[in-house]
């Protein structure tokens, strides 16, 4: 009787997280919905300068956060963000707890499968970044070290498939706790983006924290839920309008320091529109 009871109670378990895993897609938001509610829902990451993240006063901050707060503009609602850990960012755009995502979402064609890119809006670049006196001139070298990486993130992939068999890899929530890991000592090298020197020399910088191993450039793009072509095609035309009028050019300006560069007109296996 006991084990009739529990396999009851356990069908019962998995119809309710079905229900509620449909509930979620359900409540996925339309550009209607969003409109009539006056708010988009934006996922964005929380701890990831210059990209995405929380200022002292609490407020979203970063190069996404100003494309977030322009986009809602464009369509003519406020903005609300929802900062997310890198693992998290595609889960929340699928099960509709966000409408977009302007999240540091580098174009990847495993990740075109599950979510819609847009046209690209910036550049990023994946390293391998330690201390200057940390002698890593090859791949081969990462398997001397511990490396760090933020968990599903372009660095982790990136670290995963260039290093030697037997290294260890360390996987954390986000890229602060990555940063935090290779200032404590925990690694001694960490997959890194753009940013990571300057934010690593800005906390310890007679450590000279550098770039050892280039691995590739990317390009990131907002992200919408896939098949939905009236958010893709409003989330381009958005990004179409700021190249021309130059607010990306200001963006740029102020977040990246460097001039806006030339995006591709495609990328392998990851389209910018609905197919």
């Amino acid at each position: 009787m006991l084990f009739s009871i529990t396999r009851r109670q356990l069908g019962i378990g998995l119809l309710a997280l079905a229900a509620v895993a449909t509930a979620g897609k359900l409540q996925a938001a339309t550009l209607e919905d969003v409109k009539k509610k006056g708010v988009v829902v934006i996922g964005i990451q929380g701890d990831n300068a210059p990209w995405g993240f929380v200022d002292s006063s609490g407020k979203q901050e970063g190069i996404d956060a100003d494309m977030g707060r322009a986009f809602a503009e464009f369509l003519g609602v406020k903005a609300e963000f929802s900062p997310l850990a890198v693992a998290n960012r595609i889960p929340a755009l699928t099960t509709g707890r966000v409408d977009i995502l302007f999240a540091t979402m580098a174009m990847l064609p495993e990740r075109a499968k599950a979510v819609q890119y847009s046209k690209p809006y910036v550049a990023n670049e994946i390293t391998l970044v330690a201390a200057q006196a940390t002698p890593i001139n090859s791949n081969a070298d990462m398997g001397k070290y511990v490396i760090g990486v933020p968990r599903s993130s372009t660095q982790d992939t990136q670290v995963t498939n260039n290093a030697p068999s037997g290294t260890e890899i360390r996987r954390f929530d986000d890229d602060a706790a990555t940063i935090q890991a290779l200032l404590s000592g925990q690694v001694q090298a960490v997959g890194a983006n753009l940013f990571y020197p300057q934010r690593l020399n800005a906390a310890k910088p007679e450590l000279g924290f550098e770039p050892k191993l280039h691995f590739s450039a990317l390009y990131n793009g907002a992200c919408t839920r896939l098949g939905d072509k009236e958010w893709n095609e409003t989330v381009n035309k958005f990004i179409d309008q700021i190249k021309s009028n130059g607010k990306l050019a200001a963006f740029y300006a102020k977040w990246m320091k460097v001039p806006v560069p030339v995006f591709p007109d495609s990328v392998p296996g990851v389209p910018f529109t609905v197919q």
